[in-house]
């Protein structure tokens, strides 16, 4: 085991990346941020956003005296938006119970919003040199091989015995280029498909090469089938605006505009009386579209609707009429920017029948 860990630090030095925005200083806010950002995301997708988001929000003390809605702004198309609202409400709570300094005991950040054991144990490496384990996806897989762990990663008793390895591997010095080289490994050569064995510093003790499974491990999730549910959005178009409304705080997409929505048996014409004082057209519905999120499958049918007259008493509190650049700019998930761009290219004005 300690050949592991000194054939990995070699290894990274020499060949690991080095040239990552988020590398090079030791800013536990930097670090903090690109670690929130690279959960369950990849590095290539999470730069330009990272870039923008310090811009933006340079220290703990800016992002906490943001709005939430100017921070879901920024992650607007990243997707997995609790991290966003969790980074907000953290960045907040440093700044009041820490003073706005970033804490550096483990057990202090780990209590922050969003922060996991893995996470908490990468900021204390490479923001203050501290000796605790990781153990993200890439990790898993790398460890599941290199001792031959049967079962999926994400099953509770295989991820325990996978922390067991991944604490028993920690080396006395070198935790942030050992803990860099674990990344690096996972996400460059013990891919999840092709792995490039050859080129792996520490293949000589791994059980998988050893025994031709390297295809086969780490087992694979449950098969689930996900189920599925549908919704009507209704895009609302008025004198080249679009109206959005803001989703609740909490739940899917929570704090983001949207397109208000209604169920499928509803009539979008009496819907849009009833619930805004909407008096419409009916054009033509666009496309039906399907989004994942992790425990279901959306299947969204978009009915666009000209509004021709508002009642007197109308009223939308939660809601805004916005240009489509304007619109664009705003906090709003992936389904709703593609709409968008579809009602830019014109194809939402066309007149039902």
């Amino acid at each position: 085991m300690p050949d592991f860990a000194a054939s990995l630090i070699r290894w990274q030095k020499a060949n690991g990346r080095h040239d990552l925005p988020w590398q090079g200083g030791r800013d536990p806010y930097a670090i903090w941020l690109s670690e929130i950002m690279l959960q369950q995301t990849q590095v290539s997708s999470v730069i330009p956003y990272y870039q923008r988001f310090l811009a933006s929000f340079p220290d703990i003390a800016a992002l906490a005296a943001a709005s939430q809605e100017e921070v879901l702004a920024h992650w607007s198309g990243l997707g997995y938006y609790s991290r966003a609202r969790n980074l907000h409400r953290a960045a907040q709570w440093v700044v009041k119970r820490h003073d706005g300094i970033f804490p550096a005991e483990f057990e202090q950040i780990l209590a922050l919003p969003g922060v996991g054991r893995s996470t908490a144990a990468a900021i204390s490496a490479f923001a203050f040199g501290r000796r605790h384990a990781i153990l993200d996806g890439n990790v898993k897989r790398v460890l599941a091989r290199y001792f031959a762990v049967e079962g999926h990663p994400g099953a509770k008793g295989v991820e325990a015995r996978l922390w067991q390895h991944a604490e028993a591997l920690l080396p006395r010095q070198g935790i942030e280029a050992y803990t860099q080289g674990l990344m690096d490994l996972g996400a460059t050569v013990c891919t999840r498909t092709r792995p490039r064995c050859g080129d792996c510093p520490v293949g000589v003790g791994c059980l998988a090469r050893h025994l031709g499974r390297q295809n086969e491990l780490p087992g694979p999730r449950p098969r689930k089938v996900l189920p599925e549910r549908e919704t009507i959005m209704l895009l609302f178009l008025h004198k080249g605006g679009i109206y959005l409304e803001k989703r609740p705080p909490t739940g899917i997409w929570g704090g983001m505009w949207s397109f208000p929505e209604i169920a499928p048996a509803d009539d979008p014409q009496q819907a849009s009386l009833a619930r805004f004082g909407f008096e419409t057209r009916l054009l033509e519905p666009l496309p039906a579209m399907q989004h994942a999120f992790t425990h279901f499958r959306l299947r969204i049918r978009p009915q666009c609707l000209e509004v021709q007259g508002v009642q007197p008493q109308a009223r939308q509190a939660d809601g805004v009429w916005l240009g489509l650049e304007e619109a664009l700019g705003a906090a709003i998930p992936v389904p709703v920017r593609q709409l968008l761009l579809q009602c830019g290219k014109g194809d939402a004005k066309k007149p039902a029948g």
